[in-house]
């Protein structure tokens, strides 16, 4: 297949490496997943479960329902990445996502025509369609436009791998910190129907972008990673990359700890962002000041993204992956004490450390201990881990809020997950093959 199909754009012709254009256009694709992320979700929360009908436990079983069908397909999206490239996977999860919240902003409408049609005014009718629209967006969105995006710009680098993705960091922390407070803002001015309308104009205009500037790997365009140009096989040959299968990778211990770490940190800033504004309530703050905490934890998370990006070019990543297990330990009893004021600096610093991590981990990683050829397939698996933890978090920390009165409960099934993490990863190494 012609790689510039349908673009007026042509990777040879630029005076640079395109690589730079692809990291561009790969941190901006990530963020335009922000409707189907839970950081884009949560702001809608109140307002449309208010406006459907629906209670608090009820619109979190049908955000986990709706994640979890999700997380089944997935994989399967990270094999059409390896065969077809980013760039078609990308544009369709672009269209789907766009078509999704259109959906959704007419919902209360769907609704009550399916209600008067049967003649019910049950909540059924309500859950059903969250249910399936929550599934349209959380694949779309936080599975596969996040995959593809992240998966090329991983694709065009490799010994700069990590200096590239601390760039990409920068941009995608800024831009889901800052989100929730423009989100809201829009929310006010605009009510939540129109909010949702606006983003999926943008996101088709997006979409048009992917096919122009999105560019599957360098190697269709006689490039290498990192930029440099294949002339003759004698002046430039490549090194040999060791690929790992999917199958081969799960026969690792790395595979498991670091998909189980990544998951931690997905159930936790999916459970704590869904309902950040009810948490920091039942504790007497703000919804502004309950927002507001995005702001310090974004700023930790860059200054730890930037370094441990820089260094993960030359470090083992086994480090990171215990430095990610201590601050799970600071999220859980940060949760665990919020009632203390400490307890919001615990939540801070861990959240800000562990999502940092995160950024790293979930990009450079995966390609740096298994290659490259399967990429698409293995992250894509990662992924429906991390899809079916944030499936579960919103639910469960919910019914530990209404059955048992405080979300802090949840913290000792976090604890003693922590601790087997970190016994199964003391004879962790990078996989041999």
């Amino acid at each position: 297949m012609n790689p510039n199909k349908y673009s007026f754009i042509n990777p040879k012709k630029f005076p640079f490496f395109y690589g730079y254009v692809i990291l561009f256009f790969g941190s901006i694709g990530v963020l335009f997943s922000i409707p189907g992320q839970t950081v884009g979700v949560s702001v809608f929360t109140d307002p449309v479960k208010d406006a459907l009908g629906l209670t608090r436990n009820q619109f979190s079983n049908g955000y986990m329902i709706g994640t979890l069908l999700s997380a089944f397909f997935v994989t399967k999206a990270g094999v059409l990445f390896d065969k077809f490239g980013a760039r078609i996977v990308a544009f369709f999860a672009a269209t789907g996502l766009g078509l999704a919240l259109l959906l959704f902003s007419i919902s209360e409408n769907i609704s009550s025509f399916l209600k008067t049609s049967f003649h019910t005014d049950s909540w059924i009718i309500s859950f059903v369609i969250i249910c399936l629209l929550f599934f349209f967006i959380r694949f779309c969105g936080q599975g596969v436009l996040t995959m593809a995006s992240r998966n090329m710009v991983m694709m065009w680098f490799d010994k700069n791998r990590g200096k590239m993705n601390s760039i990409s960091s920068i941009t995608v922390s800024l831009g889901f910190s800052s989100s929730p407070i423009l989100i809201n803002y829009l929310i006010d001015k605009s009510g939540w129907e129109v909010s949702w309308q606006i983003l999926a104009l943008c996101l088709f205009i997006f979409s048009v972008l992917i096919l122009q500037f999105y560019r599957n790997k360098p190697e269709d365009f006689g490039f290498i990673p990192d930029g440099f140009v294949k002339k003759t096989k004698k002046e430039n040959t490549p090194v040999t990359e060791i690929n790992f299968t999917l199958k081969e990778a799960k026969k690792t211990r790395a595979f498991w700890m670091f998909g189980l770490a990544l998951s931690f940190n997905s159930f936790f800033a999916t459970g704590f962002t869904f309902h950040v504004i009810s948490i920091f309530k039942s504790q007497d703050y703000s919804k502004e000041e309950a927002i507001a905490i995005f702001l310090p934890v974004s700023v930790i998370a860059i200054i730890t993204s930037t370094l441990a990006n820089i260094l993960s070019d030359y470090v083992q990543h086994k480090i990171y992956l215990f430095i990610m297990i201590c601050c799970g330990f600071l999220v859980a009893f940060g949760l665990l004490l919020l009632n203390e004021s400490y307890g919001v600096y615990l939540l801070v610093i861990g959240l800000g450390g562990f999502s940092g991590l995160f950024a790293v981990v979930n990009a450079v990683t995966w390609p740096r201990y298994f290659g490259r050829k399967y990429l698409g397939e293995i992250t894509g698996k990662v992924m429906s881990f991390l899809v079916i933890a944030s499936a579960l978090a919103p639910s469960l920390m919910s019914y530990c809020y209404t059955k048992l009165g405080s979300y802090s409960y949840v913290s000792y099934v976090l604890i003693a997950f922590l601790v087997f993490l970190a016994i199964g990863s003391v004879k962790m190494n990078k996989p041999l093959k």
